[in-house]
Parts: C-alpha cells; structure tokens; sequence
C-alpha cells in the first residue's frame, strides 16, 4: 500500500541554508532517500518552495478565486514529501520516524486511496 509522507515544519525554526545544521540535515535526507531506494519502496518524493510561493484556488459558484500564499496561516508548513510503498502503517510510520524533518517537525503518515 502506498502512503503519503507530509513533511511539516516550521521555516522560522529549522535550519537555515548555509549553516552547518542545515548542511547536516541535508545530508540526513540525501541518506534517507538512498535508503528508501535501496530497500525498493520508494515511489517518489520531492522538495517543496516555500509556501508564500504557492497560490490556493476555490470555485464558488462559477467564479474561480485566487489568492496567493498558503490556505492556511499555521507555523507549521508542507516543506515536501516522500511516496512510498509499504507493507502496512507500522512499516510506513517506521520509514517516517527515519525522516530528518522529525527531529524539528512532524510527518504526517497518510494512505493513497487507489481507485479501480
């Protein structure tokens, strides 16, 4: 089965680009990725840009609207995710503790529904 595994954390709190912390995070995640690789159950997964570049859409009626940045205002943001394919939950929330973003974050272990 496969599962979606959300990585959030908040930008203001976790390491910055071009600090050894983040050059260790960095690394932790290049070594999470061959892992999940190496062990075949890796589906896919990317980074994210930060949330202010994203824009959110709603149709009310048949007006579309637009607003630019995140739809919701929370500290904690969808920095980018891993889709891998597991056996069960237990085996995803393993895989999920691995993830760097824990340690200053959460990851958010969610299912795929397959439709037939």
């Amino acid at each position: 089965m496969e599962y979606l595994l959300g990585i959030y954390t908040d930008p203001k709190t976790e390491p910055q680009p071009g600090t050894p912390e983040f050059e260790k995070i960095m690394a932790g995640y290049f070594a999470f990725t061959n892992e999940v690789n190496e062990a075949g159950v890796m589906r896919g997964g990317n980074a994210l840009q930060p949330s202010e570049s994203g824009s959110t859409v709603s149709v009310r009626g048949s007006k579309s609207e637009i607003v630019d940045g995140p739809f919701a205002e929370t500290k904690e943001q969808l920095g980018g995710y891993y889709l891998l394919d597991c056996k069960d939950l237990d085996e995803a929330l393993k895989w999920a503790a691995k993830i760097p973003g824990a340690e200053h974050g959460r990851i958010e272990v969610r299912p795929v529904v397959v439709f037939d």
